[in-house]
């Protein structure tokens, strides 16, 4: 059987489109420093002008793992809804990343509501564009790739212990992401501080809690419910600590302080 490629969705508009332009800006975006495993990470999905330089900063500061698991949500309403693939590879300028099929087959073994299901997954860019920054690893990792759309905590708890039940019995080493970006589309002032809360949440491990603090004040996280995931999923595979990379917005690039969309990067370990 042949592999089934997914093409990039939002190469040329999210991030450049061809692999000269894209390996020389995700290569100024990393910020490389001192290395440390990460049980998972949380990162923005914006455009790489807007969220890249957060992005580079978490996978610059990263000991390279052998699988990611990385969550996003579903920003166009499409199939699934929580959809996974278990074959395969994804394409980008770059080239091809591989999915990680025996994980990915595990995960969805252990999970009651996840799906194989592509459609939810050709036009959207939440996984998409955190490829590049390990397709620049050498070697190039796999990765399973999940997209949520169900809200519920009930959802988030199914998925995350999913992962962690099949993480956690992977003899590869593996990195669970959780792509996210924060608050959208309100002043500067309202921004940081909804932003705040949200962040305080991840800071303290406390996935229950940040379901809850988006709801109650009304953040417009659009991965809430993967980082919710991503957090039960760390937990239960052992986390005890993170650590605040960066937060910005969007203002902090085209000065525009009026609407702007906040970007974290956050370490669990």
């Amino acid at each position: 059987m042949v592999p089934v490629i997914r093409r990039p969705a939002v190469a040329g508009t999210f991030y450049p489109g061809t692999a000269p332009a894209l390996r020389g800006q995700v290569e100024d975006l990393l910020v490389r420093g001192p290395q440390e495993r990460a049980v998972a990470v949380v990162a923005p999905h914006a455009g790489y002008m807007y969220s890249g330089r957060v992005a580079g900063e978490v996978y610059g500061g990263l000991e390279p793992a052998e699988v990611y698991v990385i969550l996003g949500p579903n920003h166009t309403g499409l199939g699934a809804g929580a959809a996974i693939v278990t074959e395969g590879a994804w394409a980008t300028p770059l080239g091809e990343v591989a999915v990680e099929t025996d994980l990915a087959r595990a995960v969805l073994q252990a999970s009651e509501i996840l799906e194989e299901d592509d459609v939810a997954h050709r036009k959207e860019h939440a996984i998409e564009v955190q490829l590049p920054f390990l397709q620049l690893r050498d070697p190039v990792p796999t990765f399973v790739p999940i997209c949520l759309l169900s809200h519920e905590y009930a959802a988030c708890q199914d998925v995350g212990h999913a992962v962690a039940e099949a993480v956690g019995a992977y003899p590869k080493r593996v990195t669970v992401v959780a792509s996210t970006d924060l608050n959208h589309y309100e002043p500067q002032e309202v921004a940081e501080r909804k932003d705040r809360l949200a962040i305080e949440q991840m800071l303290a491990l406390d996935p229950a809690g940040l379901h809850r603090t988006v709801r109650q004040h009304r953040i417009s996280m659009c991965g809430f419910h993967p980082t919710t995931a991503v957090l039960l999923a760390a937990k239960a595979l052992g986390a005890t600590a993170a650590r605040l990379v960066r937060h910005m917005t969007s203002g902090d690039v085209n000065h525009d302080y009026t609407r702007v969309v906040g970007y974290a990067g956050v370490i669990l370990r």
